[in-house]
């Protein structure tokens, strides 16, 4: 295992080079980070915009452009040039990434484990009236605008918070944290709570729709296969064949589902984000794309891709894991 481990991370790295050259020519080459300076009314100075651009190096060639950042990265782990001054990426980076890996991994555990309960129940009773009402929930929020949701439940909040407590919010609909935050370990878990209960709500139901389906179809397949049929012939309990060797089986197709789906989520939460403020990896996209700055979304590009690559190889671990059958050899 920890040979195919190594073989896989080399694997990815010519993956991750060809996505950041890709990146890097289409945005370099379409946009302009001078752009909204000369929109400017006053117009900026001939000689301001002229600095701009030779200290972000826009007057080089784009592949030396390109081979100049890559170098820094790698040999001295510099970002990059960013266009706002005072605009740290490393900094900016690790920050948005701990705020949205907070929220992803709240959101991840709660619609993980309401999806595994649903799907397997709805396998086990299918076509009974609960599996019915299961079904139809799932494709209700499947079927649901992730922005239509959270802002439905941001006003519903508002109106809950003005009914039942006017002077101090229950509820926190905005930010991921509050300005002036509670001193006290549990205050501040309170608040921390608050702040996260709206957000989670909203990525733990878009999710867990999709992936109780996943679920359901996989249940039901193993259930009607071979080796089900022999055990039960066999005489084992119907508790030990659902959850020693049919659950087990039927949570492959639900580890890749939830790899890929955890990497985007955890590249930038944009829409949740957006309607709840918060200042997390999807704030950072939004905001390198606004202001036409290169850098700071070739930094989250990066982020984004490696997230793909780790929970893509944690996903043939688990594997292993979950089936013996499979030697990662």
């Amino acid at each position: 295992m920890f040979a195919f481990t190594i073989r896989r991370l080399l694997a990815s790295i010519p993956v991750l080079f060809f996505s950041t050259l890709l990146v890097f020519l289409l945005v370099a080459s379409s946009v302009d980070p001078l752009e909204p300076l000369r929109a400017k009314n006053p117009p900026v100075p001939h000689q301001t915009l002229v600095a701009l651009g030779t200290r972000l190096g826009l007057y080089h060639p784009l592949l030396q452009r390109y081979w100049d950042w890559l170098t820094g990265l790698v040999l001295h782990g510099n970002w990059g040039t960013p266009v706002q001054p005072g605009y740290h990426i490393a900094a900016r980076l690790s920050s948005s990434f701990l705020v949205t890996f907070r929220l992803v991994i709240f959101s991840i555990f709660c619609s993980l484990a309401l999806a595994i309960a649903v799907g397997v129940f709805s396998a086990v009773r299918q076509y009974s009236k609960m599996d019915y009402v299961a079904t139809s929930i799932g494709f209700l929020f499947l079927s649901l605008p992730t922005f239509w949701f959270a802002a439905l439940l941001k006003a519903w909040a508002i109106q809950f918070n003005s009914a039942v407590s006017p002077d101090h919010a229950l509820i926190d609909t905005i930010g991921e944290a509050s300005p002036n935050p509670p001193s006290g370990f549990f205050p501040q878990l309170g608040d921390a709570f608050g702040h996260l209960l709206l957000p989670t709500i909203t990525l733990s139901l878009i999710s867990y729709a999709s992936w109780s389906r996943f679920q359901r179809a996989s249940m039901l397949e193993v259930l009607n296969s071979d080796y089900i049929r022999l055990a039960r012939a066999k005489g084992l309990s119907r508790r030990r064949v659902l959850f020693r060797h049919a659950l087990r089986n039927a949570l492959m197709p639900l580890t890749t589902q939830v790899a890929l789906d955890t990497a985007a989520l955890l590249g930038g939460a944009v829409i949740t984000e957006t309607v709840f403020e918060w200042h997390g990896m999807g704030y950072m996209f939004l905001q390198a794309v606004g202001n036409y700055d290169l850098f700071p979304l070739l930094a989250w590009l990066i982020v984004a891709a490696l997230l793909v690559i780790v929970f893509n190889l944690i996903a043939d671990l688990l594997y292993a894991v979950l089936d013996p059958r499979i030697r990662l050899a």
